[in-house]
């Protein structure tokens, strides 16, 4: 099973704050760390300390820590590729190298002494990985990481993240990626317009993106790449990491009643295998409700991400619940009970045919 992570900034607002907030994220099962040592600035030394203060810090929760470093920073630090010395000195678990070498230094890093595990930029694409590879690494030591991206519009597309996150895959690598909470108010840098991985995340809620990222299948570790981010959002991101099949949340409809509530939200759904390209068949609840009235309500048109139950004049079919996954005229027999909420459709879209999953009830 993969694991949650935070991010810690904490030359940006201090150790002590830092240490609150990373105990915090351990209350809720957080269990890895992610920080940058790319900008180091004034009085090294110090700034050094407050790090290895830190990662300690992190360590006596149970939390492992990776470094954020170039072949820029070696050079400024005085650290060569075959001496990782000063990262276990720091009490690192890993270090992560943002831009890289040329594949035979990677390989030779991961046999260090120490066992820190090397993570490198998977959103580098090209060949890199098998680069590598080429150079017998130990793969126990070898891992990757997407980057996020601060700027909007330059995040990654999904058809990319799902080729480069691939990559990793054939290797059986383990694999990380960044989300952003909506809470969060501290980065790396001065401007950041939310900071994700997968572009189309941006503007979401915590649940939509690490869901979605569970659902891609691609994806073990999920990691939040802004600091500050409320208790509220750090609960929201573990129990929607935690859940053990997919979910999305759905908007009732005002004329939604008590036994159509009861079949949608309390119902646990599964997505038909034979499937159609019109609607998302969960038939099983025509079964559990065969013996119930359902008379007809709310039979309008039917648009994409309406949920429907089939009402008393579809005879054999009464009580199967269905999404439309185009819009559709109605007949009649059809009532449209709510609607997928907007910033789910992307987890409808991703839902694979014989799936299990769940619909939440939000407003």
């Amino acid at each position: 099973m993969g694991r949650l992570g935070i991010s810690i900034y904490p030359d940006r607002v201090g150790v002590e704050e830092t240490k609150k907030y990373v105990k915090l994220a351990s209350k809720y099962g957080f269990k890895r760390i992610f920080t940058s040592l790319l900008q180091i600035k004034g009085d090294q030394e110090k700034v050094v300390n407050q790090f290895k203060d830190m990662i300690e810090y992190g360590n006596s929760l149970g939390m492992d820590t990776m470094v954020d470093i170039n072949p820029r920073l070696f050079e400024q630090l005085g650290v060569s590729y075959d001496n990782l010395k000063f990262f276990h000195d720091i009490g690192s678990w890993a270090i992560r190298l943002d831009e890289g070498f040329t594949g035979m230094e990677e390989a030779r890093m991961t046999h260090n002494p120490y066992d820190l595990k090397i993570e490198v930029n998977m959103s580098r694409g090209t060949h890199y990985i098998d680069q590598i590879m080429d150079y017998s690494p130990n793969r126990d030591n070898l891992i990757g990481s997407h980057n996020f991206y601060p700027q909007r519009y330059t995040g990654l597309g999904l058809d990319y993240f799902k080729q480069t996150s691939e990559q990793y895959r054939k290797h059986n690598l383990n694999t990380a990626a960044f989300v952003n909470a909506p809470s969060g108010n501290i980065g790396p840098w001065p401007l950041q317009e939310e900071m994700v991985s997968l572009e189309e995340h941006r503007g979401q809620t915590l649940f939509t993106q690490i869901m979605h990222l569970k659902m891609l299948g691609l994806i073990d570790d999920v990691l939040i790449s802004n600091a500050g981010v409320t208790e509220e959002d750090l609960k929201a991101a573990s129990e929607a990491f935690k859940m053990s099949m997919p979910a999305f949340h759905v908007i009732p409809a005002p004329s939604m009643t008590e036994l159509e509530h009861k079949i949608v939200f309390e119902s646990q759904h599964s997505y038909r295998g034979d499937h159609s390209d019109y609607v998302l068949r969960s038939t099983m609840t025509r079964v559990w409700y065969r013996d119930e009235d359902v008379p007809a309500n709310n039979p309008v048109p039917i648009k994409k991400g309406d949920v429907l139950v089939m009402n008393n004049e579809y005879a054999q079919y009464k009580a199967e619940t269905q999404i439309a996954l185009q819009d559709l005229e109605n007949n009649g027999r059809v009532n449209v009970v709510g609607h997928v909420a907007k910033e789910d459709a992307m987890i409808l879209d991703s839902l694979q045919p014989w799936s299990d999953f769940k619909m939440l009830e939000t407003k």
